[in-house]
């Protein structure tokens, strides 16, 4: 007998969120030769219905010379985000090497306005105050600004099979620095911003997650899109809003395609 104490089970980790959920982007090049993996570990690593998975997990095939395999996770713990790194590290040995990762937190934006700041934006533009249409639309607003906000806090991933992420940060030159504009400013170029992207309703869905202080960058952008081709008309049209035109610098794009843990192992031959 050795004189090694029996495994015992660790008391889950309290690091936690108040509001949002940590948020992890991990990419993987499948390593040339063979090598050998515990296979049924990976898989279980990778299991959005384990008894111990994050809140949100999600695999997917990327197209590209920069990975070969993606995982998406959310949790308002971030070492369970973490745990299912070292389990696919443990199980996959040689065979996976990490390539690129982006750690972030969901939020709600500054920029995402109050009941009473939406009504002083339809003010602004013209819309009178006892009129119907102005009433109307700021009870919808009322009415779907909760929703929105969990969506945006504990989002939900959409049933669509086209995958993007980017990170992205607001520019600091001299002559375009966006942290130099009143609040104000930076408001209303953020709304021109939305109001592109909700012509895109259906056929993208958009997470921004918040990463000063977690990483290189500032934001991490992901998109869900029903074809390939949708992911390429959001950027391109919303690279023409002025938030985009004269502040916005982006970093590497990874594009994937969803499928479940099995069928991305069958694809990157694994």
């Amino acid at each position: 007998m050795s004189g090694r104490p029996p495994a015992r089970e660790l008391p889950p980790p309290t690091i936690r969120t108040k509001d949002g959920w940590h948020c992890l982007h991990a990419y993987f090049q499948v390593q040339p030769g063979r090598h050998e993996i515990d296979r049924d570990r990976l898989l279980a690593a990778l299991n959005p219905e384990a008894e111990h998975a994050p809140q949100r997990l999600q695999t997917f095939a990327v197209t590209g010379h920069r990975a070969d395999l993606g995982v998406m996770t959310m949790d308002p713990d971030p070492l369970r985000l973490d745990a299912v790194l070292q389990e696919v590290r443990a199980a996959a040995g040689q065979a996976l090497r990490p390539s690129y990762s982006f750690v972030s937190i969901s939020e709600v934006s500054e920029y995402v306005p109050t009941v009473e700041q939406f009504a002083e934006r339809l003010k602004r533009e013209g819309m009178g105050e006892d009129s119907p249409g102005y009433k109307a639309r700021v009870a919808g607003y009322e009415k779907r600004l909760p929703a929105m906000n969990v969506q945006r806090l504990t989002p939900e991933f959409p049933a669509m099979p086209a995958h993007c992420f980017y990170p992205m940060n607001k520019i600091r030159d001299p002559h375009a620095n966006w942290y130099t504009l009143p609040f104000s400013k930076r408001s209303e170029l953020m709304a021109e911003h939305a109001t592109s992207g909700i012509k895109f309703a259906g056929r993208v869905s958009q997470l921004i997650t918040a990463s000063t202080g977690f990483d290189d960058w500032e934001w991490g952008v992901t998109l869900w899109a029903r074809s390939p081709e949708d992911v390429k008309e959001i950027v391109y049209t919303m690279r023409f809003d002025a938030a985009s035109a004269n502040y916005a610098e982006f970093g590497p794009f990874y594009v994937g395609y969803v499928m479940p843990a099995e069928e991305c192992l069958k694809h990157v031959r694994l």
